[in-house]
């Protein structure tokens, strides 16, 4: 058969599938709409949650395990204030069975208490106990609980003070944290815009691979305080989970909202808008960053850590001028020649990458919870990690990634960034 009948039958043979007025269409065509195609899909769902229940009331695994084994207790101290009445301890059951709370010990000494929500508490449950103790302003406290099994669990309280409340002098103080730790860094760091659009090719070179340092230096930073803190999350949340998870639903969202922000500007009045833009989105990933240290001052203050909320202070106030710097890099290296960007919008720079450091400082202050702590440090990772590709491709240009990083101002860049993050930290302890 020659190719011209072939091509011929292939055509009859395809018009041929297609319906005809008023015929049935072929199954795989058919919409999602009819109640067999929801039947199709319930009855799995149906007989998979029969299973389950079957699996729940008969019990092969409390067969296996035995009747004469003890139960399996995992108690985390959830949040514990300080009050004019004493202790207020938030505690959750992290274990698969049932734990009762027998006796708290306080100071090697024993101690009535009253709990709101019972003392049994089943897997997942949370009860707070109020335990009337004369704590000591300034001193070490232990907190013990004992269960019914006789299993204990053990807090420490290094410097106890009055737990901050929500008040309107409380929320001000911890706004001036916040001004003092993040938006006025990262402004002084923004007063080097101009000595930065000075610099020909080369001195820029060198301030967009010192930045990059600096945020690889934050990326790692925040990685590790993210697992930390998952470490600390109970283990039926799944800590380390939650901080992969997201961290990448934050790279790809940088990602999708960068390239909105580069169609919406693709217009004659924003000649200058690619380093806008890339400095916004250093901007937002600098600010979910100190969004994470405003986490970690608020809660120090409220676990009694007071000393080291102050260290935190006194760092982190030196770690974020850099910061700025960070962000006006890559705004200068795509500013068009004789232009500066409107004071409008370096303010507007420096207040997304510093006020997060407010809103942090009164999350951890007055509602700390470590799920949403591991959440926001990993918020942080994945837009760093985000917006140092970018810039990294973007100064790279046509040349490729591992040549440009070779070249003797991007490795002196790289180092000084890093140097200058590694010295500043080391004041966090």
């Amino acid at each position: 058969m020659t190719p011209e009948r072939v091509a011929q039958a292939d055509r009859v043979d395809s018009s041929a599938l297609q319906p005809r007025d008023g015929a049935a269409r072929p199954l795989s065509k058919r919409g999602f709409n009819s109640a067999g195609t929801w039947l199709l899909a319930a009855l799995p769902i149906a007989l998979l949650a029969g299973l389950l229940v079957w699996i729940l009331s008969s019990g092969p695994a409390d067969s296996l395990r035995g009747t004469n084994l003890p139960p399996v207790e995992r108690l985390v101290f959830d949040r514990v204030s300080l009050g004019p009445q004493g202790f207020d301890i938030s505690v959750l059951n992290d274990g698969p069975d049932d734990v009762t709370i027998a006796q708290i010990v306080v100071d090697d000494a024993f101690w009535s208490f009253t709990a709101d929500r019972g003392t049994t508490l089943p897997h997942l449950a949370k009860t707070n106990l109020r335990v009337p103790y004369p704590w000591v302003h300034g001193e070490t406290h232990v907190l013990r609980i004992v269960t019914a099994s006789g299993v204990t669990f053990d807090h420490t309280i290094p410097v106890a003070v009055e737990t901050p409340k929500p008040s309107i002098a409380s929320l001000g103080t911890f706004a001036l944290i916040g001004l003092y730790v993040g938006v006025l860094p990262v402004a002084i760091g923004l007063l080097w815009f101009p000595l930065v659009g000075r610099l020909g090719d080369r001195g820029l070179d060198f301030v967009l691979a010192l930045t990059i340092g600096l945020l690889g230096f934050l990326l790692i930073d925040s990685a590790r305080e993210a697992l930390e803190a998952a470490a600390a999350v109970p283990g039926s949340y799944q800590g380390v989970v939650v901080a992969v998870f997201a961290a990448g639903a934050a790279y790809l969202a940088i990602e999708a909202f960068g390239q909105w922000l580069r169609r919406s500007r693709q217009d004659a009045k924003a000649a200058g808008a690619p380093g806008v833009v890339l400095a916004l989105m250093v901007a937002i990933g600098i600010g979910l960053h100190n969004f994470g240290e405003g986490l970690a001052i608020g809660s120090a203050f409220v676990l009694g850590e007071a000393a080291l909320g102050t260290l935190l202070i006194v760092g982190f106030t030196l770690h974020n001028t850099t910061e700025g710097l960070a962000i006006v890099a890559p705004l200068a290296r795509n500013q068009p020649q004789g232009t500066r960007p409107a004071v409008g919008t370096l303010v507007m720079l420096g207040l997304v990458g510093g006020v997060p450091t407010i809103a942090g400082a009164w999350l951890g202050g007055f509602a700390y919870s470590p799920v949403w702590s591991v959440i926001f440090l990993a918020l942080g990772v994945g837009a760093i990690a985000q917006v140092s590709a970018q810039i990294l491709g973007q100064v790279a240009g046509d040349r490729p990634i591992l040549r440009y990083l070779v070249s003797g101002p991007v490795m002196a860049g790289l180092a000084a960034g890093f140097a200058l993050m590694y010295v500043t930290g080391t004041l966090l302890g």
